[in-house]
C-alpha cells in the first residue's frame, strides 16, 4: 500500500516531523499497511497537543480516517458499534437530534472514536461520569503481531485496560463499542460565579460538585499577587425541554445554527503577547456575571470549535498545552507554585482551565483521581518553553502531581514511574503483545514508556 510523506504535528503544531502516513479504506489495505516493515503509530485527527501521534525515527503514521463507518446501534441499550476514525463530531451529528449523547466528551469534537479511547478522555463531569473509558464495552484491536482480538472486562481484560489510555501502544484500535447517553435536550442550565482567588474558585467547585453533572473554571492565569487563581466558575445541569423557551422545547434536541470562522493565516507572536493576554483576561473576568442562563451544547461543551484552525493564532512558534492534575491533599500548594510560576513566566495564554476530578478508573495509564487538574496553552517555541517546563517538572514532583500524556510534549522521563505506579503493569502487557517493539511514538520514546 502506498505511504504518503507529508509534515505531522500535533494540534499545537510543537514538534513538527515529515513521516510516510498511510490511509487505508478497507480491512484488507488496513491488513495489508500494519505487517509493513517498521516502527507505526495509529493516528486520527491529530488533536493530541504534543507527540503522542507522532511515529519515531523513520517509522510511519498509519491513519484511522479512512475507516469510518457507523456499523449498528441499540436503541435500547443506547450501544453504538463505529470504526475507530469516526468522529465524536460526527456521532454527535448523528444521534444528538435523537435525544443521544455522549457519555464523556472533551473539550473538541473532533476526536476520533479510536483516540478517545487510547487517550481515555476526559471532561467537564468526569466526578460524575468518570472518563470515557469507563463507557466502553468492548472494542477489536489489530494487534502488532496482525490478527484482530476482541476484548472487554469479561474477556482479555488485561489487555483491554491497558489500551483504554494505552496512547495506542497495544496495537490499532479498529473497532469500539461506546454506550451513549439520553438526554433531555441539546441545552445546559448553566450558573456562573466569579471566584476571587485560589481558595474560592477551589471551594465553589468542590462545594457544587455533588449538585452539578458538568462544572469547570476558567482561570485567570497571569493574575498575580491576591487575585492569584481567581477564575470563572461554570456549573451545568441539562436542562428539560420544559426549562426552554417555547421556540427551542418543540425540537429540544436541535442546535442553533451557529457562525463558522476561520482563522486563515498564522498570526504574528505579537498578536498573542502578555499584554494582549492580560488585557483580555482582565476584561473576561470583569464582564462575567453572577447568573444562571440557558447555553447549547455546542457553546458549552466546544467553545472554540466554531473557529477553524484557531491554532493559528499562536502563529509558527506553535505552543504546548499543559495538563496537571494534584490530589486532593496537595492541590491547594501544588496548583499554587504552578500558577505562581507561569505568572511569573509572562508566557500564559488566555486558554486556562481549572477542573474538578473524581476517583480513578481500573485502566494502568488513565491520567485522572480524585482532585483537580489544570490545563492550559504555552505559547512556543521549545527553548523559551523549556525553563518554565523544567520548573514545573519540580512542582509536580514536589506536589505529587503528573501530567496528560496527549497534552505533553515536556515532562522529563525520569517523572513518569511515580506519576503513573500501575506503569510497568502496563508494560507486562504491552511487552506480551508486542516483544519487538514494533508499535511506539516519539511520546512513548522520549518517556521510556516501552521497557
Amino acid at each position: 500500500m502506498a505511504m504518503k510523506d507529508e509534515p505531522l504535528a500535533g494540534w499545537g503544531r510543537l514538534p513538527c516531523v515529515f513521516a510516510s502516513q498511510a490511509r487505508p479504506t478497507t480491512r484488507a489495505d488496513l491488513a495489508t499497511a500494519w505487517a509493513v516493515t517498521g516502527r507505526r503509530i495509529s493516528r486520527g485527527l491529530g488533536r493530541s497537543y504534543g507527540d503522542a501521534a507522532l511515529p519515531s525515527g523513520d517509522g510511519f503514521a498509519l491513519s484511522s480516517l479512512g475507516m469510518a463507518k457507523m456499523v449498528s446501534f441499540d436503541e435500547a441499550s443506547g450501544i453504538l458499534v463505529a470504526e475507530s476514525g469516526v468522529s465524536l463530531a460526527e456521532i454527535i451529528e448523528v444521534f444528538l437530534p435523537r435525544g443521544w449523547f455522549l457519555p464523556v466528551v472533551p473539550g473538541t469534537k473532533f476526536v476520533t472514536l479510536g483516540g478517545a479511547v487510547a487517550a481515555d478522555i476526559h471532561g467537564k463531569n468526569h466526578h460524575v461520569d468518570g472518563t470515557f473509558g469507563v463507557h466502553v464495552v468492548w472494542l477489536e484491536l489489530l494487534l502488532p503481531r496482525g490478527g484482530l482480538l476482541r476484548c472487554s472486562e469479561g474477556q482479555e481484560a488485561p489487555v483491554f485496560r491497558a489500551t483504554i489510555g494505552g496512547m495506542g501502544l497495544t496495537g490499532h484500535i479498529e473497532r469500539v463499542a461506546i454506550r451513549l447517553r439520553r438526554v433531555p435536550s441539546a441545552w445546559c442550565k448553566v450558573r456562573t460565579i466569579r471566584g476571587r482567588d485560589l481558595d474560592h474558585t477551589l471551594e465553589l467547585l468542590a462545594t457544587n460538585d455533588g449538585s452539578y453533572r458538568h462544572t469547570v473554571a476558567w482561570m485567570d492565569c497571569v493574575a498575580v499577587g491576591d487575585r492569584l487563581g481567581r477564575g470563572v466558575v461554570m456549573l451545568g445541569n441539562e436542562a428539560t425541554p420544559e426549562e426552554l423557551p417555547p421556540k427551542d422545547a418543540v425540537t429540544p434536541h436541535r442546535l442553533p445554527p451557529k457562525a463558522k470562522l476561520t482563522v486563515p493565516f498564522d498570526l504574528p507572536e505579537y498578536a498573542l503577547g502578555p499584554l494582549t493576554v492580560g488585557v483580555f483576561n482582565a476584561c473576561y473576568y470583569g464582564l462575567a456575571k453572577d447568573d444562571e442562563k440557558l447555553v447549547d451544547f455546542e457553546k458549552f461543551f466546544f467553545p472554540l470549535d466554531t473557529i477553524r484552525d484557531w491554532n493559528r493564532i499562536y502563529g509558527r512558534r506553535g505552543f504546548s498545552q499543559f495538563q496537571a492534575y494534584f490530589p486532593d491533599a496537595t492541590a491547594r500548594d501544588g496548583l499554587h507554585a504552578c500558577l505562581a510560576a507561569i505568572g511569573r513566566s509572562r508566557q500564559a495564554s488566555f486558554l486556562a482551565v481549572l477542573k474538578r476530578s473524581g476517583p480513578a478508573n481500573d485502566f494502568p495509564l488513565s491520567f485522572l483521581d480524585l482532585g483537580y487538574t489544570l490545563a492550559l496553552d504555552l505559547p512556543g517555541p521549545s527553548k523559551t518553553l523549556a525553563p518554565l517546563m523544567a520548573e514545573l517538572d519540580g512542582i509536580l514532583a514536589a506536589y505529587r502531581g503528573k501530567v496528560y500524556f496527549a497534552k505533553d510534549a515536556f515532562v522529563s522521563p525520569a517523572l513518569v514511574p511515580a506519576m503513573y505506579p500501575r506503569l510497568e503493569e502496563f508494560r507486562r502487557v504491552q511487552r506480551a503483545l508486542d516483544p519487538s517493539g514494533a508499535v511506539r511514538s516519539l511520546l512513548s520514546t522520549r518517556l521510556k514508556l516501552h521497557d
